[in-house]
C-alpha cells in the first residue's frame, strides 16, 4: 500500500498563504493533489495542514485531512521528514502502509508520470531514497566568489583550464517529491551521497522552486508558454 502525505502550512513569509494561492485559476495546492490523484498508485492522499482552510480546499479537490498539525510542527524552522514522521505516527496504527511519497503542495509542475517513475524505481531492491532532479543551466565548476572588491576567486580553480563540454553535468534537488519507505521516514538519514538512493530527471523549465514572487510569476509565465 502506498500513500502520499502533502505538507502544507498557513505560514509563509516570502508569499502570503502560498499554499492555496492561486495559480493560474486555481488554488496552487490543487496541482499537487491532482498529480497524486491521476497517479491511481496511492491508496490515500493526506494533508498534514495546522489551517482550516487549507483543510477544507485539500478535501474539496479529493485528499483527507485526518488530523490537523501541531503549533510546534508548523513554524519556519521544521523541517519536512519531521512532518512526514508525525503524520505516519499517527495514522500507523489504523493503516497498514509500506511506500510514502512527500509531495510538496507548490508545486504546479509536478506530473503524475514523474510520481510513478520515481515509484518503479523504489521498487527496485536496493533503492530506499527516490527524488526529482534537474540539471543546471551552468556548470557549477564555472561558478566563483566575489570578495569585498568584487574581484572574482572560483571555487574550483582546478576546472579552470577545461572545456565546458569536458566537465561533468552536475544536478541539484528541484523539491517536488520524495519516495520513501515507511520506516525509512522515521530515521534521520540524508537522502544524498547514499548508494541507496536514485533520481529521476525532468526538464529544467519544470524545475522552479517557488520560493518568492519573482520565482512565482516565472512559474506563470512557464505555464502558459508550455500548457
Amino acid at each position: 500500500m502506498n500513500i502520499a502525505i502533502i505538507p502544507a502550512r498557513i505560514g509563509s513569509k516570502r508569499i502570503s498563504k502560498k499554499n492555496i494561492k492561486k495559480f493560474m485559476g486555481k488554488p496552487v495546492i490543487w496541482y499537487s493533489i491532482k498529480a497524486a490523484l491521476k497517479t491511481k498508485i496511492f491508496n490515500k492522499i493526506i494533508v498534514s495542514t495546522d489551517d482550516s482552510q487549507i483543510a477544507e480546499l485539500s478535501k474539496k479537490f479529493g485528499a483527507e485531512v485526518p488530523f490537523y498539525r501541531s503549533a510546534n510542527l508548523s513554524d519556519d524552522y521544521t523541517d519536512t521528514r519531521s512532518v512526514i514522521a508525525d503524520t505516519i505516527n499517527k495514522i500507523e496504527s489504523s493503516l497498514v502502509f509500506k511506500n510514502v511519497c512527500c509531495i510538496y503542495p507548490a508545486n504546479p509542475f509536478v506530473l503524475e508520470e514523474d510520481i510513478i517513475k520515481g515509484f518503479n524505481l523504489l521498487k527496485k531492491k536496493n533503492i530506499k531514497y527516490v527524488f526529482a532532479s534537474a540539471s543546471y543551466n551552468h556548470s557549477i565548476f564555472r561558478s566563483f566568489k566575489l570578495d569585498k572588491n568584487l574581484s572574482p576567486k572560483m571555487i574550483f580553480p582546478s576546472k579552470f583550464n577545461k572545456r565546458t563540454q569536458d566537465i561533468e553535468e552536475t544536478f541539484y534537488d528541484v523539491g517536488q517529491f520524495y519516495w520513501r519507505r515507511k520506516e525509512d521516514w522515521l530515521i534521520k538519514k540524508n537522502i544524498f551521497n547514499n548508494r541507496n538512493s536514485a533520481s529521476i530527471i525532468i526538464p529544467k523549465w519544470r524545475a522552479i522552486d517557488i520560493d518568492t514572487l519573482d520565482d512565482w510569476k516565472l512559474a506563470e509565465k512557464m505555464m502558459k508558454v508550455n500548457r
